[in-house]
């Protein structure tokens, strides 16, 4: 399995006991979708490699203790803490509306109801407060964020992105 055929699912940030349980951090926003997997991919080095999970519990908020088969020792949970966990992107919810998947709009067209067209998403900037829609725009790069109210239409069949951005925030990328 390949990682671009996959969705991160989530970090492994501690151990929960001597018997190998670890505690990953899930990264969604319904956490009780994947409370029961029988499986992840867990990324060792390059690689993602296949875990089976004995058992699973969800417990506060976006944490699930999981004892994989195999780890039964605080030893073997060192090998893998740390680690990213991923699922192949077909176990992905659908989303409808206004709602997406990051990696779904890259290369949508993106559109300002005042502005008009003006790139191409390129990704998203998630390592700020709040994430940002990179945009190429000609050759220049903008950052929109990605606000809810921003936000006035996703357009999955024509693959475009329709927004309200404040007054003159596109202009101040573009005139520099």
């Amino acid at each position: 399995m390949r990682k671009e055929d996959c969705f991160y699912l989530g970090k492994i940030v501690r151990k929960h006991s001597f018997r190998g349980e670890v505690v990953v951090k899930l990264d969604t926003d319904e956490p009780e979708l994947y409370q029961n997997l029988e499986s992840v991919f867990i990324a060792l080095g390059n690689d993602l490699v296949p875990f089976f999970i004995e058992k699973s519990l969800l417990q506060k908020g976006n944490q699930l203790r999981v004892q994989f088969e195999d780890i039964a020792s605080e030893d073997d949970a060192n090998t893998i803490m740390g680690a990213a966990l991923y699922l192949p992107l077909e176990f992905l919810p659908k989303l409808t509306g206004n709602k997406f998947y990051y990696h779904e709009i890259v290369n949508f067209d993106i559109e300002d109801i005042n502005f008009g067209y003006i790139g191409v998403i390129t990704g998203v900037n998630d390592s700020t407060a709040q994430p940002l829609f990179e945009v190429n725009a000609n050759g220049s790069t903008i950052f929109i964020p990605m606000i809810d109210h921003f936000i006035e239409k996703v357009d999955r069949e024509n693959r475009t992105i329709l927004v309200k951005t404040p007054e003159g925030l596109i202009d101040l990328y573009l005139n520099q």
